[in-house]
């Protein structure tokens, strides 16, 4: 165990030599949260980094041990005292020499770091995810892996948290790696019966040793884009739709489930004109509820609009609150949901004591004394995805992955079916169902896609 030094710096700082502006200098920015905090993380990585602890600290602390140091400017003014850390590449995060500083959280201690890194030559501030970036470029993570990480960065949900960890952590990056590797197998062998067809020792028919494990692989990525609404709803939430007519009871219930005032609840119909909206989180999983506008035929313009909105929401809706206080009231749906959409019928205003035939409501509530809001939530969470019995949160989680593995999956199937061509044409179309799944992890061609990518995280990430 590193015994963790305390060491003062040198009034004499060392001086970095002059160097124009590039891509490959040292960057730095503050990694933690927002100001003020008790502590704060500001990071530095690139090769001038060294140079840099020489400069503020004194000295450069053993790698990957914590030294307590006093952080001075050029002129010897202390700045802070706090923890530093060195890791000398390309055992880093970003593959580059790194390092961190660890002082205190205040705005002025802070500012004053940051000021003094500035104006060291060869430093400029880092962009939105560069590190991240450069941690890609140095092949410390895939584009799978960071996505992942900028997830992880932002899930507030567990179900959120899971799928992050799988993906940052390499898991789906295995699946991808595999399936790969069986397309090169395969290709190899094509190739082996192409070229070496007359030797004894080339294994037998390409038909039976390859296409069928070709089929199988085909099945197996249709079954994993077939979980790609699985991990739509983690990331991006079960979206609900609360509807009905006027005065059903739709912003009392959204105020209800918030367990805040989020909407104005009054005896006037047509109070709510405009799409409300909330995040929940419920069994792990995040929720999006939607107070619409009541549904109904009206000349007035506004409520029209309002109207239109909760149409179109209704359409993207996973779920739709069906409210009434009477069980005529079910029927104003008919006109406006489609028939993909499940409807969940929620008879309200239980407390005033109106006769609701049994089954003329899925659940029966009232949001002034808490009846059946228990049931609600179990019927809204039977909705969710039946994750039980898995033991990894391998999904293809975004669009982007989605449609490779479409492209992979198509290209393997026209390789199979095809007969009439070439052993040759078949297998160029097995490089490109294995360059397709390689654009998912950034192993091809997907410059063009980096920008997008990492300008999703935040500075200092």
């Amino acid at each position: 165990m590193p015994i963790v030094s305390t060491i003062e710096a040198s009034s004499a700082p060392a001086v970095l030599s002059g160097e124009p502006m590039t891509a490959t200098h040292t960057i730095y920015a503050l990694s933690s949260g927002a100001l003020p905090a008790g502590v704060a993380v500001v990071r530095i990585s690139g090769g001038h980094t060294e140079a840099v602890l020489q400069t503020l600290c004194g000295g450069v602390p053993a790698p990957r041990t914590a030294a307590l140091r006093s952080i001075r400017s050029r002129n010897g003014d202390v700045i802070d005292s706090g923890l530093v850390l060195y890791f000398r590449g390309p055992a880093s995060f970003t593959g580059e020499d790194c390092a961190e500083f660890q002082i205190h959280g205040g705005r002025a201690a802070v500012n004053a770091l940051l000021g003094e890194l500035s104006r060291l030559d060869g430093l400029r501030h880092a962009e939105a995810g560069e590190f991240s970036r450069r941690a890609f470029q140095n092949g410390k993570l895939d584009l799978v892996e960071v996505e992942g990480l900028a997830d992880l960065i932002v899930a507030e949900t567990e179900m959120q948290r899971r799928l992050a960890v799988e993906h940052s952590g390499g898991g789906q990056s295995k699946v991808y790696a595999g399936w790969a590797k069986r397309l090169t197998h395969a290709r190899a062998m094509i190739e082996a019966e192409l070229d070496f067809a007359d030797e004894d020792d080339v294994p037998g028919s390409v038909s039976e040793r390859i296409w069928q494990d070709m089929s199988l692989l085909s099945q197996e990525i249709a079954a994993h884009i077939a979980d790609a609404p699985i991990a739509e709803i983690i990331r991006d939430g079960l979206k609900i739709v609360i509807a009905g007519e006027p005065n059903a009871g739709k912003s009392s219930l959204l105020n209800a489930l918030a367990q805040r005032d989020i909407a104005i609840v009054t005896e006037i119909a047509g109070t709510t004109r405009d799409v409300l909206s909330v995040d929940l989180s419920l069994a792990g999983f995040s929720v999006k509820l939607y107070d619409t506008a009541g549904l109904r035929e009206t000349n007035e313009k506004v409520e029209q609009e309002g109207i239109r909105r909760a149409r179109e929401i209704i359409e993207r809706a996973d779920l739709v609150l069906l409210l009434a206080d009477t069980p005529d009231g079910f029927e104003v749906i008919s006109d406006f949901a489609s028939a993909k959409t499940p409807v969940l019928r929620v008879g309200t205003k239980l407390d005033r004591g109106k006769d609701w035939r049994k089954g003329s409501a899925d659940v029966l509530v009232s949001t002034k004394t808490g009846e059946g809001m228990e049931r609600l939530l179990d019927a809204i969470a039977a909705h969710l995805p039946d994750l039980s019995g898995r033991t990894s949160l391998s999904l293809p989680s975004r669009r982007r992955h989605v449609d490779s593995l479409r492209q992979a999956q198509r290209a393997i199937a026209d390789s199979m079916a095809r007969q009439d061509l070439g052993l040759d044409i078949r297998a160029e179309l097995l490089r490109l169902a294995g360059d397709a799944i390689g654009r998912i992890t950034g192993r091809v061609d997907v410059e063009n896609l980096l920008d997008v990518i990492f300008s999703e995280f935040c500075i200092g990430k």
